[in-house]
């Protein structure tokens, strides 16, 4: 990412909080239950969110064989400790694994084993390299929707980054890298080795897009600081329950571990 770990992290909630509210309607959509403050001896201090995600429409023929109509209805948990992050989905199907361990770093990308797997775990971890000056173009592309932002004439009319031309990782200063770490496991007879490579294959094209539209969309962000950002984050969560007509998650800013739920906005 031609940004700093610091922006990135501004980005990063913008880009989230956008995309939401770009994909959810009155019938599909991201339900935000939970977004609060935690504590922990893992992760230090950070922000917990317990989000549902109902995308049924955008499951694939071959699925709906084996599961009914909800099958991507799902719910993510997630804490936010930044540089470091983890999130776990838990689909409609049991004794299914699906978790993302992220650590950023100001660098380009050649840091080696920064999640401090094992000699076991490297012997199969597979890495691959996304640039989001690509133009890569697939089914899961299609499925999870493209800005059409073309990062190789794009420039930021702020800050004056871009376009991005071919090598740009080792022109850009700054620079900095999410390094992500996805961990699936479908033990399923007959279709969860098709499960497993159709989930790596969603994330990659989820990956690219939403690291794409951080960059892309930096002229919205730039400049706002945290406590900026979390108000419309505040709002957004809000926003988002309203159209899907669910409870709204209010958090109180004198005591941040306390959530509680109104039945409407």
């Amino acid at each position: 990412m031609p940004l700093s770990v610091e922006e990135f992290q501004i980005a990063q909630m913008y880009m989230i909080m956008k995309m939401q509210q770009q994909s959810t309607t009155g019938t599909e959509g991201v339900e935000i239950v939970e977004n609060r403050p935690f504590e922990d001896d893992v992760y230090g201090k950070g922000q917990y969110t317990l989000k549902i995600y109902r995308l049924q429409s955008k499951a694939p023929t071959w699925l709906t064989k084996f599961a009914p109509a909800d099958a991507l209805v799902m719910q993510e948990e997630a804490w936010n400790a930044y540089p470091r992050c983890k999130s776990g989905v838990c689909p409609y199907f049991t004794r299914f694994i699906l978790t993302i361990d992220t650590i950023h770093l100001d660098d380009n990308g050649q840091s080696e084993n920064v999640h401090g797997l094992t000699k076991e775990q490297l012997a199969v971890r597979q890495v691959e390299m996304i640039d989001i000056a690509s133009a890569i173009s697939d089914y899961w592309s299609y499925i999870i929707g493209s800005s059409n932002i073309d990062l190789s004439q794009f420039q930021s009319a702020r800050t004056g980054r871009g376009p991005l031309m071919d090598g740009w990782q080792g022109q850009c200063d700054p620079v900095s890298t999410a390094y992500k770490l996805v961990t699936i496991d479908a033990p399923y007879w007959g279709f969860g080795g098709r499960l497993e490579q159709a989930l790596v294959a969603g994330e990659r094209a989820l990956f690219l897009e939403s690291h794409r539209n951080c960059f892309g969309w930096i002229d919205e962000w730039f400049g706002l600081s945290m406590e900026e950002m979390r108000e419309l984050e505040k709002q957004s969560d809000s926003s988002l329950n309203q159209k899907l007509g669910r409870p709204c998650v209010i958090q109180d800013n004198e005591d941040l571990d306390e959530i509680r739920t109104i039945p409407s906005c």
